[in-house]
């Protein structure tokens, strides 16, 4: 591995903060990381200019102060300290530390990465850095603070057929971000981007180009005449690269970006920034401005934001002087595992092969921190995304010559290998994923296992492709062509790699239409973009109505009655001052008791009154729901029962104690359940959504398997053994850092403040959670799982309850076993064995009447042999297609086998029936004579059940289908006779 190159000396400590050699602009050949440890005075996390002040200019240099105000310090959430006197000050660890630190020193508050699941549900994956800001740049939801940080990890899979081709490419990154929300804006966002770029991270100023809004003038200004940047450098740009929209209409605005030239010496004429031989694009700075309306017109943001990106891994190939992203310490040491697993050394590798190990180092990094969120493999949504991904690295792979797990197993699986390369270089991105690391190595190994089988399937349907080509090329005396419809098939559906499909149709002289294939992907890719990849935001009346309406403030951990002011009322979804008796009405008021629904906890049911001269109720509301919106105001959703309610009055605010109390009752379970699953089934095992309601409570887990019956039985033996323990719970108010710290585990799909409630069930159970519990476990009385069923792969999910709901339930199956010991007339221990009995009776009967069928069906078909057709040949050919009226399926079977049998080789039987009302039953039986000519029973009888509205196939020599039309039978078989004489009549004469 190369060394770094010679650094230009400068005033900090002797030592340049930006690895180009004094003499040199060209790229090394190879990655340069790791680099030697930098000695010298250790970096400040300021606005690291010079210590003097100085603050390079694309001019020259400039004497300026760079002291951060005392007002504005590093505001961290959970953030550890680092030694940094010995780190590789490029490697992209420290890229990604130095970018936080030099905004938490400008006031910024330091968030951690929001999942890749985000909480938005027009969106599928999180796309983009602002994700977690949405609701509060809509004006949505409270600013907590005026500026924050991140480093959020992201997936766009919308160009992943450019993964590994390009340079720069991605389906998972790291986005690094600022953002302002209402605070500072354009001025103070540019210097920044320009501080950061030339003084924390070195860039030669006469390196960096600037693209603006080509209307912008404003910025123009601020980078040309404060920032100093030349005009020549600064290009103007269209909407469609520098102007930001959100959709349609919403929140808008012009943005300006930072392009690294990595060659200036080309000089400044007939520059295209859109070079990516020559430039790329590491910064871009969103000035969130305006609103557009329906009418396109753009009306100025009542609080303007800025919204920053910088592309981690972009940055990361500049300042580490490699050709590409792929090649920087973030990516390359993933590339080296497949490498070696593939004895393919990558730099001795040929470009094909090159490209092959950049899409298994890109995709792994995007398939393990997908699982490590929670998304696993499906066929549907961001599981699909989990798939797909999942597919392309497993045949990638089989391309590079990858077999079996690499250690002797030639069935076992390879990915999990290259997995623990990128748990292991997980922890400054997300510590959480080498926690969730047996998860993911265990779901990683199954789904690829799995694919190996589809992808086998997919080399036979390959082989029957290329045979149906040939024999229609030969019919109609052209070359042989593989569609574009069909090689799309084979990549989409069964995963099996273009390549190889090119190469198996040559061998076989069969052409292929990539014209075709490329149509059928640019469809996808389409459907992906418009679906998958886009952040909508929407300026609506929420915006003002947060303006108008104060956080609710909640009090049902505490009472169950209070006194509240009538905030606002909604009728419709718009504000009303007064609603009358009869209608449903959305109730705002400034305190409730009644708990919102969150955390999987329904809301609570109740009612408010309005109450004069201490007795007299004049108005009754009955609330059916309560659900939080605009951050932190209730929603309070119900009818009113009598009298009018008006904004401004009075109620009292009443919650149904018994429901309260099944919700408390099946939250706490909720609890218990979670871990006793970890007890019985293992630590690894992780929620993946819940249902706390007031009749049952529901967990779903991720787990590869059924639970099997001793495995529920311990789970319930663990619950109900904490129940009758009589245990106190436990609540309390912490950081989130301390209660992390603490090991209270985190429920899925919430989110968290800087201060959390902790519920713990001393020596069982701590987790974050707002939600309601009982008191003592004792409160449950007992549990039931009542159901335990895959819902998706790799998810479980158990149905459950307690309490009140579990006497029910009990009560409820009593009853009904004491009506069937009635109708049986047996004692509810002899109730098995009774209906063992039954159901041997009745398989038997069923036999009986089935054998019997099948023997009229016979003795049918010795009636309609009479009417089989012959066609002469060598060896005449028998063809007989009848309708059996209303004979089953199995019956049919049973009477084309006998006349197949029955009749001389060779023959043809094709016989179809209505066993029920609006069902179609169809055969074909071919003698070996008969599929020897080349006429299969399967291929046959597909296009037949077609015309009744169904479909089939099976083996060459017979086949069954079905169908919803039998109105077309008749006309069905007809075709199915004229078909069979005529193909069989040209195959006996060649």
């Amino acid at each position: 591995m190369a060394g770094p190159p010679k650094l230009c000396s400068s005033i900090h400590g002797g030592k340049s903060l930006f690895p180009f050699p004094a003499s040199s602009s060209s790229l090394l050949a190879k990655p340069i990381f790791p680099l030697n440890a930098y000695t010298g005075s250790a970096l400040s996390t300021g606005g690291l200019s010079c210590r003097h002040g100085l603050w390079r200019r694309a001019g020259g240099l400039k004497c300026r102060a760079t002291s951060t105000p005392a007002s504005v310090q590093p505001v961290t959430d959970g953030v550890v300290v680092e030694d940094k006197s010995k780190e590789n000050l490029v490697s992209g660890d420290s890229i990604r530390r130095r970018f936080i630190d030099f905004y938490a020193s400008r006031g910024h508050k330091v968030l951690p990465s929001s999942s890749l699941v985000p909480d938005d549900p027009t969106v599928l994956l999180t796309i983009a850095g602002m994700l977690q800001f949405k609701p509060i740049f809509l004006g949505k939801a409270p600013r907590e603070f005026p500026r924050a940080t991140t480093s959020q990890k992201c997936i766009r899979t919308n160009d992943v057929e450019n993964v590994g081709r390009t340079s720069r490419h991605h389906t998972f990154f790291e986005m690094l971000g600022n953002f302002s929300f209402g605070d500072y804006f354009k001025r103070e966002a540019i210097k920044w981007a320009w501080e950061l770029s030339i003084e924390e991270f070195g860039l030669p100023a006469d390196s960096v180009w600037i693209s603006i809004y080509e209307d912008d003038d404003e910025t123009f200004k601020i980078w040309h005449e404060e920032v100093g940047v030349p005009v020549e450098r600064i290009k103007r740009m269209g909407a469609e690269d520098n102007f930001w929209t959100s959709g349609p209409t919403g929140p808008c605005g012009p943005c300006t970006e930072l392009y690294f030239d990595f060659h200036p010496e080309k000089g400044i004429g007939e520059v295209d920034l859109g070079d990516d031989s020559r430039f790329i694009e590491f910064y871009n700075l969103v000035f969130m401005q305006y609103n557009r309306k329906d009418d396109g017109s753009l009306e100025p943001l009542k609080q303007q934001n800025i919204d920053t990106g910088l592309g981690l891994e972009r940055l990361a190939r500049i300042l580490q002087k490699v050709p590409n992203n792929y090649e920087t310490d973030l990516i390359y040491p993933i590339i080296q595992k497949a490498s070696e697993l593939a004895n393919v050394p990558y730099h001795g590798a040929d470009d094909k092969k090159k490209m092959q190990l950049k899409i298994i180092g890109d995709h792994m990094r995007a398939i393990v921190y997908l699982l490590s969120d929670g998304v696993l493999p499906s066929n549907v949504g961001r599981g699909y995304v989990a798939r797909r991904l999942i597919r392309r690295a497993v045949r990638t792979g089989r391309l590079l010559g990858i077999k079996g797990d690499c250690k002797g197993n030639i069935e076992g699986a390879f990915l999990p290998a290259i997995a623990e390369t990128v748990i292991e270089m997980s922890t400054s991105i997300d510590p959480e994923v080498k926690v969730r690391a047996s998860r993911i190595i265990g779901e990683l190994q199954r789904e690829e296992l799995r694919f190996v089988l589809t992808l086998e399937r997919g080399e036979k349907l390959l082989e029957q492709m290329l045979s149906e080509a040939l024999s229609s090329a030969k019919k109609i005396g052209r070359s042989s062509c593989l569609s574009g419809n069909d090689l799309f098939l084979l990549y989409d559906t069964y995963g099996f790699p273009v390549e190889i499909t090119t190469e198996v149709a040559e061998e076989k002289g069969v052409e292929i239409d990539m014209e075709g294939f490329y149509v059928e992907m640019e469809n996808q890719r389409r459907q992906s973009q418009a679906a998958h990849n886009v952040v909508k935001l929407d300026v609506e009346n929420g915006g003002d109505l947060a303006e108008m309406v104060a956080d609710t403030e909640f009090l049902g951990y505490d009472t169950l009655s209070t006194k509240a002011i009538v905030q606002s009322l909604l009728l419709n979804g718009k504000p009303v001052l007064q609603v009358s008796e009869g209608n449903e009405v959305e109730v705002l008021l400034n305190k409730t008791p009644f708990y919102a629904e969150s955390g999987g906890q329904i809301g609570d049911r109740g009612y408010l009154y309005i109450t004069e001269d201490q007795s007299e109720r004049t108005a009754v509301v009955q609330i059916q729901d309560v659900k939080k919106s605009l951050g932190s105001v209730f929603v309070h959703k119900g009818t009113i029962k009598e009298g009018v309610l008006e904004v401004g009055k009075e109620v009292e605010a009443n919650v149904d104690p018994k429901l309260r109390q099944r919700a408390k009752v099946h939250h706490t379970a909720t609890h218990l359940l979670q871990s006793a699953l970890k007890k019985v089934i293992g630590e690894e095992t992780s929620q993946a959504g819940s249902l706390v309601a007031f009749d049952r409570l529901r967990f779903d887990f991720n787990f590869h398997r059924p639970l099997v019956d001793n495995e529920l039985d311990e789970i319930e033996r663990l619950i109900n053994g904490w129940i009758g323990d009589a245990t106190l719970l436990h609540t309390k108010v912490l950081p989130l850092t301390d209660a992390k710290k603490a090991g209270a585990i985190a429920m899925f799909g919430e989110k968290y403040g800087e201060e959390v409630r902790v519920v713990e069930v001393p020596g069982v159970s701590m987790e974050l959670c707002g939600g309601t519990h009982v008191n003592n476990t004792s409160e449950i009385r007992a549990f039931k799982i009542i159901s335990e069923q895959g819902i998706a792969s790799g998810i479980r999910r158990i149905e459950a309850v307690a309490g009140e709901a579990y006497i029910e339930y009990i009560n409820g199956r009593d009853s009904q076993l004491r009506r069937l010991c009635s109708t049986l007339k047996v004692k509810a221990e002899e109730v098995t064995t009774r209906v063992d009995n039954l159901l041997e009776e009745l398989r038997a009967a069923r036999n009986e009447v089935s054998t019997l069928r099948a023997k009229a069906a016979v003795y049918k078909a010795s009636i309609i042999a009479s009417k089989v057709v012959s066609i002469e040949a060598s060896s005449p050919i028998r063809v007989l297609v009848e309708n059996m009226d209303d004979v089953d399926a199995e019956s049919l079977k049973s009477a084309a086998e006998y006349l197949v049998d029955s009749l001389q080789d060779p023959a043809a039987v094709v016989l179809g029936s209505t066993p029920d009302e609006g069902k179609v039953s169809l055969v074909a039986a071919f003698s070996p004579g008969v599929v020897k000519l080349g006429v299969q029973a399967g291929k046959f009888i597909g296009p037949i059940a077609k015309l009744c509205g169904g479909g089939g196939g099976g083996r060459p020599n017979f086949a069954q289908a079905g169908g919803r039309q039998p109105e077309n039978l008749s006309s069905a078989l007809e075709k199915a006779r004229t078909d069979l004489l005529s193909v069989l009549t040209e195959k006996s004469s060649q």
